[in-house]
C-alpha cells in the first residue's frame, strides 16, 4: 500500500500550503486530464488518468511511495473519497478539500442554498433526479455525460423551471447561463457542469431555515380530515366522496410509500388530499382528474399546503398515455380498463379500492393477470361524535394493494 494517500480538492484557485506540500512530495498522481496538467504536479511522478476509480484505487494500493488523487471541488461530497475508502481497497486517506461545485454554483448565482435539494444525475438515475426537480423549489443537479441540462429539460417537458447552468467552474472557460427549461434542450453544454433548477413555488424564508434541504413546517401529520383541505367538495356526511375518507387515504399512502425521487400518479384526485400528502413525503406527483372543479381543488390544496404537484385534466385511461413513467399509482376509480392501463406501465406499486366484493375480485384479477401480487383487505371505520359518544359515520371499503411480481418476496 502507498505510504501516504492524500486526496486534494481543486476549485480553480491556487493550492493551499498543505495541498502544495502533499503534491510536491507525490510519487504517484491520479486525476482528470486538467488536473494532471497542473504545473504543481511533479515531473517525475507516475500519472494515472482517472477513468475507473476502482482501477486507480488498485494501482494506488500497490504503489510504494506517496500518492495524491486530484479531484474537483470537495472530494468528500459525492466524490472519490467514498470509493477510495471502500473495504475492498483498504485505503486510508487524508483529505484536503476545496469549495464544492455546488457551493460555487450557488455563489455564482448569488443565491442561498441551505434549502436546496442536491442530486446526482447519471443516465441510470436521471429520471429520479428529474422527479426531485418536479417536487422541489430549488435543486442542484450534479450532472454527467448523457444526463446533463438538455436531458433534464427534455424529461421536464410541461413543467416550467428556470435553469442556472454553470459550466467548467473554476477554469478559464467557466460560464454561467440562465435559461428557461424549455430552452435548455436547444444547446450543447460543456462538461463538467452543475445545474441549479428553480421554480414552482416560493423560496423558503430565512425565518424557517434551520435544517438543510427540508421544510419542516405547516400542518403536522397526514391523513388529515377532508375539511382540512380548502375548497374540498364535501357531501352530506362531511366527506369528499367515494375513496376520500382519511382512513382509506392513510392505508393507501402506507401501501404506496411515496418518497423522494418517486413519481406518483393519483388518478381521480378529487379534493387533492392524497396528492398533497404524497407530495408532502417528498415525491413528485401527477394529479389526474377529468373534472375541472376537482383539478382546481387539487391545485388550491397544493398551494395551501405549500407543496408542488402537477395537475393533469383528462379522462383515464386515455390521458395516461402521455404521462411520464410512474413509480407508484393510486387509482381512485375507472374500473378494470384503468387498472389494466396502469399495470401496462409497470409501476412498482398500485393501490385502488372497491365498494363491493364483486368489484374487488374483478380489479384483483386484472392486476394478477398483468403480473402483480395482490392483497385485499376489508376496511371498516366508525367515526364517533365525542360529545354524545354516538356513531356519526360508518365507512366500509375493500382496499387492494398490488406489488409487481418481480419485486414480491
Amino acid at each position: 500500500m502507498a505510504d501516504r494517500v492524500t486526496v486534494i480538492g481543486w476549485d480553480g484557485s491556487p493550492l493551499t500550503a498543505a495541498a502544495g506540500a502533499a503534491l510536491s512530495a507525490a510519487t504517484l498522481v491520479a486525476g482528470a486530464a486538467h488536473h494532471l496538467a497542473l504545473p504543481e504536479v511533479p515531473a517525475t511522478a507516475e500519472r494515472i488518468r482517472l477513468g475507473s476509480i476502482d482501477l486507480a484505487a488498485r494501482r494506488i494500493a500497490g504503489h510504494r511511495g506517496s500518492a495524491v488523487v486530484l479531484a474537483d471541488g470537495d472530494p468528500g461530497f459525492f466524490g472519490v473519497v467514498r470509493n477510495l475508502r471502500a473495504p475492498e481497497h483498504g485505503l486510508e486517506v487524508e483529505v484536503v478539500p476545496a469549495v464544492s461545485a455546488v457551493a460555487t454554483a450557488f455563489a455564482r448565482a448569488g443565491m442561498p442554498w441551505e434549502d436546496a435539494q442536491i442530486v446526482v444525475a447519471h443516465p441510470r438515475t436521471l429520471r429520479r433526479a428529474v422527479n426531485v426537480c418536479r417536487a422541489h423549489h430549488k435543486v442542484a443537479v450534479l450532472t454527467s455525460p448523457g444526463a446533463g441540462p438538455a436531458e433534464l429539460a427534455l424529461l421536464l417537458e410541461g413543467v416550467h423551471r428556470t435553469f442556472v447552468i454553470c459550466e467548467e467552474l473554476g477554469t478559464a472557460r467557466e460560464q454561467v447561463t440562465v435559461v428557461t427549461s424549455d430552452k435548455a434542450a436547444d444547446h450543447v453544454w460543456r462538461d463538467p457542469n452543475v445545474v441549479i433548477v428553480i421554480g414552482g413555488g416560493p423560496e423558503q424564508q430565512s425565518t424557517g431555515s434551520w435544517i438543510a434541504g427540508r421544510h419542516p413546517q405547516g400542518v403536522r401529520g397526514w391523513a388529515l380530515p377532508s375539511v382540512a383541505y380548502p375548497g374540498s367538495a364535501t357531501d352530506a356526511e362531511g366527506e369528499s366522496g367515494e375513496g376520500e375518507s382519511p382512513g382509506l387515504r392513510a392505508a393507501q399512502l402506507a401501501r404506496l410509500g411515496p418518497r423522494t425521487g418517486d413519481l406518483v400518479w393519483d388518478i381521480g384526485s378529487g379534493s387533492g388530499a392524497l396528492a398533497v400528502e404524497a407530495a408532502g413525503f417528498g415525491a413528485a406527483v401527477l394529479a389526474v382528474d377529468s373534472d375541472p372543479d376537482a383539478c382546481a381543488r387539487t391545485a388550491a390544496a397544493a398551494r395551501a399546503f405549500g407543496v408542488q404537484l402537477q395537475v393533469v385534466q383528462g379522462r383515464a385511461p386515455h390521458v395516461l398515455e402521455r404521462l411520464p413513467e410512474p413509480d407508484v399509482v393510486r387509482i381512485g376509480g375507472g374500473g378494470v380498463p384503468v387498472v389494466t392501463a396502469v399495470a401496462d406501465r409497470r409501476p412498482e406499486r398500485i393501490v385502488t379500492h372497491a365498494s363491493t366484493r364483486d368489484e374487488a375480485e374483478a380489479l384483483g384479477a386484472a392486476l394478477a393477470e398483468n403480473g402483480y401480487t395482490v392483497e385485499c383487505a376489508l376496511l371498516q371505520s366508525v367515526e364517533l361524535d365525542t360529545a354524545a359518544w354516538s356513531e356519526r359515520e360508518r365507512s366500509v371499503v375493500f382496499l387492494l394493494a398490488a406489488l409487481r411480481s418481480d419485486l414480491a418476496p
